[in-house]
């Protein structure tokens, strides 16, 4: 719509534009005319004397038109300036409203995403199988645990693995031994989530932690969320450990930056991010993300967008999901303008 605005503006002063460069051409022709009069009438004398008066008249008139074609002219070339300037604005505007819309839709995708894992991990921490794992402690018991988490791996393939660790901290149960052979028996006492999870009041609390790396894990990027296992199961039961899941981070956040809805000349020069509350790039839509990228941009509201040179950065704060509060993160695009 902009955009026909703008060529219509264009169109306008082009055909204004040929049409006084007619009136123009003719009012030239009418002064050649007037002055080839007056001069006849010179040569006829006193015959002649009336006519001059008609000539010079003409002359006089095709002045006049021609100042007012001047004008004229001078006046829609001003005029379509800032129709220009006014049109490219509202281009820009409307370009940065859409993306920072873009922006949040993007970090609410994976908001809501990450609502489910945290419904997830207070789910599975009342599982028979996970609390009998820290119940009634035995290899049989454990190996069921193990087991029984495998198969909740089978249906949930967005998760790398789920671990059961004690309270002290020990890795006793998960879900792929096979594939993370070092897992089991690897105590995580002082990572984060384990903690975290620790320190839930209720079996309704959970953890998470930002993405980072797990080195058991293969070093793969994850969003780690835990809570804590309790006796029976129970909402308020005694802690006897934690449930840690950690989901495959990077080709889920990757598969939506880069899917948004951006047509093909906007894809290009285009930069889609998650950006988390330390400014580091958790998600980029241009090539693989290593974590070790800061962002630095300077938003100024929840949701905007402002100019940098030949740069227009885009974003929205993260507005959380029903129970999920969210962990500052930002949805950012960055185009070229």
């Amino acid at each position: 719509m902009q955009d026909n605005i703008l060529r219509l503006a264009f169109e306008a002063s082009r055909i204004t534009g040929e049409k006084i460069a007619v009136i123009d051409k003719i009012m030239t022709r009418t002064q050649i005319l007037s002055m080839n009069a007056r001069l006849e009438s010179t040569r006829a004398g006193d015959a002649g004397r009336g006519f001059q008066v008609v000539a010079r008249e003409m002359g006089v008139v095709a002045e006049e038109v021609n100042a007012l074609s001047a004008q004229l002219q001078q006046e829609i070339s001003d005029n379509t300036a800032q129709i220009e300037t006014a049109g490219r604005q509202m281009i820009r505007d409307f370009k940065g409203q859409r993306f920072a819309d873009i922006a949040r839709n993007v970090v609410e995708l994976i908001d809501r995403n990450l609502f489910e894992r945290s419904c997830d991990v207070r789910w599975w921490a009342t599982d028979s199988a996970v609390v009998n794992a820290l119940e009634a402690i035995s290899p049989d018991t454990h190996t069921y645990a193990c087991e029984r988490l495998a198969t909740i791996l089978r249906s949930y393939t967005v998760y790398l693995d789920l671990w059961i660790a004690d309270r002290k901290g020990n890795v006793i149960s998960t879900g792929r031994k096979e594939r993370f052979p070092q897992a089991i028996g690897s105590n995580v006492s002082r990572e984060e989530w384990f903690q975290k999870g620790m320190q839930t009041h209720s079996g309704e609390d959970f953890a998470v932690c930002d993405i980072g790396r797990n080195a058991l894990l293969g070093d793969a990027q994850t969003a780690t969320y835990s809570t804590a296992i309790r006796k029976d199961g129970s909402t308020h039961g005694e802690v006897l450990g934690v449930l840690g899941i950690f989901f495959d981070w990077e080709p889920q956040a990757r598969d939506i930056v880069q899917g948004v809805a951006l047509s093909g000349d906007e894809r290009k020069g285009t930069r889609v991010m998650l950006v988390n509350s330390k400014c580091q790039v958790i998600a980029t839509s241009d090539k693989p993300c290593l974590l070790n990228e800061k962002y630095n941009f300077t938003p100024t509201d929840k949701q905007g967008y402002y100019f940098d040179d030949d740069r227009m950065i885009s974003y929205a704060l993260t507005p959380g999901y029903e129970t999920y509060r969210g962990l500052g993160w930002y949805g950012c695009i960055e185009t070229n303008v």
